[in-house]
């Protein structure tokens, strides 16, 4: 079993089932389900999806995409052990706040493999995270 931690972006591609992204994070999570892995992600990613699904759809959508996050991932916060990890990863100029963000909530919750719509953070090198990878480098 793996500690698996997704960004924003391949819940969006699932959540909006959209073409070949959204079939690799379909097929990436029934491979993780199949090991029994454990998925996590941030409050950040639960923000972001929520205010893609309202502008997308409505409140309608915004609803069935925070069940959906609920019910598939634990939910991290951004508390302190996380912001001592944000200001390391930050003196890395290439890496903005955001992405920070979500790298220090997984590296602050020992993961893995830390999957991304945003194949350059699969260069990044943090300590807390054993493996950085884009959706596509990712998916069986």
């Amino acid at each position: 079993m793996s500690r698996i931690f997704w960004d924003t972006h391949p819940f969006l591609y699932l959540i909006s089932d959209r073409g070949a992204r959204g079939d690799r994070a379909a097929a990436l999570r029934e491979w993780m389900l199949g090991r029994g892995d454990a998925l996590y992600t941030s409050a950040l990613t639960l923000g972001e999806t929520l205010a893609w699904a309202d502008a997308a759809g409505g409140g309608a959508l915004a609803g069935r995409a925070e069940h959906a996050i609920h019910a598939a991932a634990a939910v991290l916060p951004f508390d302190r052990r996380a912001a001592l990890r944000f200001a390391e990863i930050r003196r890395d100029p290439a890496i903005g706040a955001a992405d920070a963000v979500q790298l220090a909530c997984a590296a602050a919750a020992d993961v893995d493999l830390f999957v991304t719509g945003d194949d350059r953070l699969s260069r990044a090198r943090v300590d807390g995270i054993q493996f950085i990878r884009s959706l596509e480098k990712a998916a069986p």
